[in-house]
């Protein structure tokens, strides 16, 4: 049955079946007009003034989230849902109606989300996913717009009756917390390296939208007053107190960031089998992942959380939608130390997989060296060459800029160079596949072999004549390949085959004679 399928039998039934949005959604419908208007009082504030162009944009928006606003009132008018015995269904709109229903044994995730304005008015949104890679609207419903409580009784009851349908027993054991939030852990909110390039982004989205309200910010008393106080000041100390400034609002940032995002944050284990992530302190989020879909972990190291000998845990899980919604909602920890996300881990999968190559993974050929050495050099040579040639007419001067450019990072990009290769390693432990590789990030994959379904053998040219290959392990869950970067053809072969025996050896051609003994 599809996943989205006309319900003949809903126009007979019963109107007291059938479930309704809260009355309450009108009031956020509502509110959300205040955007406009607060937009406008902002912008007068600061400026101090107002004209035609800001008049006619700022009514465009009003207008526009009059629109939204209506949409959502009759959305709150025409929408319809109920559990029945063996699939949930919902029926929407006035003027094109819609009917749609999921069996309830294809659902793979009861999600809850709650923004700002919906946790004002003590309402929430319950999303319900088959976990299928389309983006279609067919694979999932959403009610967006139900009390809390609603909805967390709504959730017990499709995961209850999926559960029955299947036979599922009743809850184990060990069901109960995994991890929970500890606000030491707040350290490690500045480390996020997005948190600069969210300074830059924020600046350049209000200078844009300034500029379509034709308001020049450089005309406004604060900023000449900057001027006046600071005109004189020598250029070099100029640009080293903005860079001051921004990097001080970007840690300023992502330590919101981190607080926004995990306040709240518990990691337990659910009757039926399920993981469930509840976090959030303006947006809350609650996702849910069945165990039997877990494929493995991937500990992710980005360079500032590897000096503070921290890191982030990853599901590798089927059931999570598509590769935007997988990247969304695969989190299991936030930045942790890494010994904690080590025991979550072996929580989570229920043994202790290598997660470093200090486990003993087996390393890799000396060549993958070389070509990370290469690289390194190549990048140097053509970064340098862009200020030495600009020399050739724009004088002497960046001639010598070019040359401390290349001097300064040879040394620089060789230590990354010989890091991603030490971070280089690959084996085999108990269920799992091992792989890790990475260079401003370390990424190390525990896959499940039962989860791989096909291998990936991929060799450019410098790689054939280095005698190395990529091995990418294919499976239906997380990114959908994992690789095993640059190991000999033997080493890559004997993985393969060990990994998941008869798998490879259909596809393997053997040498002829002539060129064994050769």
């Amino acid at each position: 049955m599809s996943g989205e399928t006309t319900v003949r039998r809903a126009a007979h039934a019963a109107p007291s079946d059938w479930g309704r949005l809260n009355s309450r959604l009108l009031l956020v419908n509502l509110a959300i007009l205040v955007a406009p208007v607060a937009m406008f009082l902002a912008t007068y504030l600061v400026a101090g003034k107002t004209n035609l162009q800001i008049l006619i944009t700022l009514g465009s928006l009003f207008l526009t989230f009059l629109v939204i606003s209506g949409i959502g009132l009759m959305r709150l008018m025409t929408t319809r849902y109920r559990v029945g015995e063996d699939m949930v269904e919902l029926q929407s709109g006035l003027l094109f109606r819609s009917r749609r229903s999921i069996p309830l044994d294809r659902i793979r995730s009861v999600d809850l989300t709650a923004n700002p304005l919906h946790r004002l008015f003590g309402l929430t949104t319950l999303t319900i996913g088959t976990g299928e890679q389309s983006s279609s609207a067919g694979q999932r419903l959403s009610l967006d717009g139900i009390s809390a409580a609603d909805a967390a009784e709504l959730r017990r009851q499709l995961i209850e009756r999926r559960d029955a349908g299947r036979g599922l027993g009743a809850a184990a054991e060990d069901d109960g917390p995994i991890s929970e939030l500890d606000w030491s852990w707040l350290r490690y909110g500045p480390l996020s390296v997005w948190g600069v390039g969210g300074v830059f982004i924020a600046a350049a989205s209000v200078y844009r939208t300034l500029h379509e309200l034709k308001v020049d910010p450089l005309e406004w008393g604060v900023v000449k007053d900057l001027e006046h106080r600071f005109g004189s000041v020598p250029l070099w100390y100029g640009v080293l107190v903005a860079l001051a400034v921004v990097v001080v609002l970007g840690i300023a940032g992502s330590t919101g960031a981190f607080i926004e995002s995990w306040s709240g944050y518990r990691l337990e284990r659910e009757d039926g089998g399920m993981f469930r992530v509840r976090r959030g302190l303006f947006v809350t989020r609650s996702v849910s992942i069945e165990q039997r879909r877990l494929r493995g972990v991937e500990l992710v190291e980005p360079i500032p959380l590897r000096w503070a000998k921290a890191a982030r845990l990853n599901a590798v899980a089927s059931g999570l939608g598509n590769l935007e919604d997988n990247r969304r909602r695969r989190a299991l920890t936030p930045p942790v130390p890494r010994a904690e996300a080590r025991r979550v881990a072996t929580e989570v999968l229920g043994e202790h997989p290598a997660l470093t190559v200090r486990d003993g993974l087996l390393g890799h050929p000396r060549a993958a060296l070389r070509r990370r050495v290469n690289q390194a050099l190549i990048w140097s040579v053509l970064i340098a060459a862009v200020p030495f040639g600009l020399g050739v007419w724009l004088g002497p001067a960046w001639v010598t800029v070019g040359c401390v450019t290349g001097a300064v990072l040879v040394p620089v990009l060789v230590a990354f160079a010989v890091d991603a290769y030490r971070t280089l390693g690959h084996g085999i432990r108990g269920r799992y596949l091992v792989t890790s590789a990475g260079t401003f990030a370390h990424r190390t994959v525990a896959l499940e072999r039962e989860g791989i379904i096909g291998w990936k053998i991929t060799r450019t040219p410098f790689q054939r004549r280095a005698g190395l290959l990529t091995l990418g392990a294919t499976t239906a869950a997380g990114e959908g390949v994992y690789k095993v970067r640059d190991v000999s053809t033997g080493q890559g072969i004997a993985l393969a085959e060990d990994a998941v025996p008869q798998l490879l050896l259909p596809f393997l051609e053997r040498a002829p004679r002539s060129a064994r003994r050769g």
